[in-house]
């Protein structure tokens, strides 16, 4: 996380890039939703196969607008680890020349969040805990989809496959990014609750400023956690594929020491067994 963030502080202007991605899904939502709420498709029998074949674009359109831009971050943060200097245009302008790359990958991603929101909705409180372990899995197992797609130019279909591949190398540090910046951002908003608290404490306009106040630093958090995270994905992109970060911000040997560690485990068991046999060899033998 330190190191992650001490990339981000090198390039502070690409802050931007959540917020833009941000704004543009909520304007896309709005156009998307309000009409369909105007028209009554969510009232009496419920949404028509049309209405849900507009919602499923609408997942595509935001699932885009998302990934674009985390790989206008991954490709910024690439430039970065390799000694550039990258500016909004250059991260941009490495997200496009993907552009027909990150699409199939928006439309799987949608794909997958539609039928996670269906079991949720349609299998209770069980289908909650299943969707969020599948999503969990899910999330770990491509977490290194757009890094491969952006840096190598693979197809969806290959990256997915690479990822998996490379998530049994990764799969202790994956875990700890995913768990790790959701709890970075949990502490970080824990500031924003204590504001509205007080704020509602005091009444009047001191509420009013207070929770507003609170969703501009929660946002603030949104998108610096988002933004870190994604440059976390690029740097273990590069230590799973290279054995090393390039540049001096990541610590080579803290990351093989956690890449390692497992390394070392299945060392210490081969060498055990090696041990045993080589007992049983010094044994005499019987007659």
């Amino acid at each position: 996380m330190k190191a992650s963030w001490q990339v981000l502080k090198a390039d502070k202007e690409l802050i931007a890039l959540p917020v833009i991605s941000g704004v543009a899904s909520i304007i896309v939502a709005a156009t998307f939703i309000v009409p369909l709420i105007a028209g009554g498709d969510f009232e009496n029998e419920g949404p028509s196969p049309i209405t849900w074949v507009l919602i499923f674009v609408m997942y595509v359109v935001l699932a885009y607008i998302t990934i674009f831009f985390n790989a206008a971050l991954v490709s910024a943060a690439h430039e970065r680890l390799n000694g550039g200097d990258p500016t909004i245009g250059s991260a941009i302008r490495g997200a496009r020349s993907r552009a027909g790359k990150i699409l199939p990958w928006a439309i799987v991603s949608a794909t997958v969040s539609v039928i996670l929101r269906a079991i949720e909705e349609r299998a209770g409180f069980v289908g909650q805990i299943v969707a969020g372990l599948a999503g969990m899995a899910w999330a770990v197992v491509t977490f290194l989809v757009l890094p491969i797609i952006v840096i190598e130019g693979l197809t969806v279909g290959d990256a997915i496959k690479k990822s998996s591949n490379l998530f049994k190398q990764t799969w202790g540090e994956n875990l700890a990014a995913q768990v790790g910046f959701g709890l970075l951002g949990l502490a970080a908003a824990l500031p924003a609750i204590a504001i509205v608290f007080l704020g509602v404490a005091g009444g009047g306009a001191t509420a009013a400023i207070a929770i507003v106040v609170a969703v501009v630093w929660l946002i603030l958090v949104s998108v610096v956690i988002a933004a870190l995270s994604v440059i976390f994905q690029t740097a273990l992109y590069h230590y799973a594929v290279d054995g090393q970060v390039p540049s001096g911000y990541f610590s080579d040997d803290v990351m093989r020491s956690a890449f390692d560690r497992n390394r070392r485990r299945r060392d210490r068991k081969s060498t055990r067994l090696n041990s045993s046999h080589t007992d049983i060899s010094r044994m005499p033998s019987s007659a």
